[in-house]
């Protein structure tokens, strides 16, 4: 237990800067999904089982006439398609945390996803242990920011625009992502693919082409780009 302990109290540093994302956007979807006239327990299980911020977002407007799940499944895929590269670059890593990796898989976010890619595990500190310290502190602050949001409808107030929380995260992410990296090019080839699927097959379903253009790209360049030795992208 001592091991966990040390582990939580050295990783909750590094998941600060998704302390306050989460809480924001947690709270967005709360205000959203309450003022769709969804129960608390509902939404609550939401953040438990699902876990999925942006699919949680899109889930919004799930339970609505009209709305197949053939319907449902198709735009989660679409929205939710990168987690299954995200878990590809970390089967390796998972491989050796036992039960825990079916944990670890459940709560691999974007930001979680970031984190473990980026942070160094201190001295005196399991892998193991400090990785799902990331994983399940994270997640604890998606479900106390929606808690929080199911509860702040309560007090009335105009709520238009808060969806854009998660958008602004994504953009906090990726340029923390520019500066601190030595070399962008990858970055720039995400932006690159990203603008010509969205082009090409527009805004409803650029998404699983963009994924599939930017692997194809990193996978025939990965010779060069692992060569690449230059300054930082500032």
């Amino acid at each position: 237990m001592s091991g966990y302990k040390m582990a939580f109290k050295k990783a909750f540093p590094y998941t600060i800067p998704v302390l306050t994302g989460y809480l924001f956007i947690g709270i967005a979807f709360g205000v959203m999904y309450a003022e769709k006239g969804y129960s608390f327990l509902w939404a609550m299980l939401m953040s438990l089982l699902v876990y999925a911020g942006s699919g949680q977002y899109l889930a919004v407007n799930f339970f609505v006439p009209g709305i197949s799940l053939i319907q449902v499944i198709f735009m989660t895929l679409m929205v939710n398609v990168r987690h299954i590269f995200y878990g590809i670059s970390l089967l390796e890593r998972f491989h050796n945390m036992g039960k825990k990796r079916w944990y670890m898989i459940f709560g691999l976010t974007d930001e979680t996803y970031s984190l473990l890619c980026t942070t160094n595990v201190p001295e005196g500190v399991e892998e193991e242990k400090f990785l799902f310290a990331i994983s399940i502190m994270n997640q604890s602050y998606w479900v106390i920011g929606s808690a929080i949001g199911l509860a702040g409808t309560l007090i009335p107030f105009n709520s238009e625009g808060i969806d854009f929380a998660m958008t602004a995260l994504f953009v906090v992410i990726f340029v923390e992502q520019w500066m601190d990296r030595k070399n962008c090019i990858p970055e720039m080839i995400g932006v690159a693919a990203s603008f010509i699927c969205l082009q090409i097959f527009g805004m409803d379903s650029f998404v699983l082409p963009s994924m599939i253009l930017i692997i194809l790209v990193l996978f025939i360049a990965r010779t060069r780009l692992e060569r690449q030795v230059d300054g930082t992208c500032q």
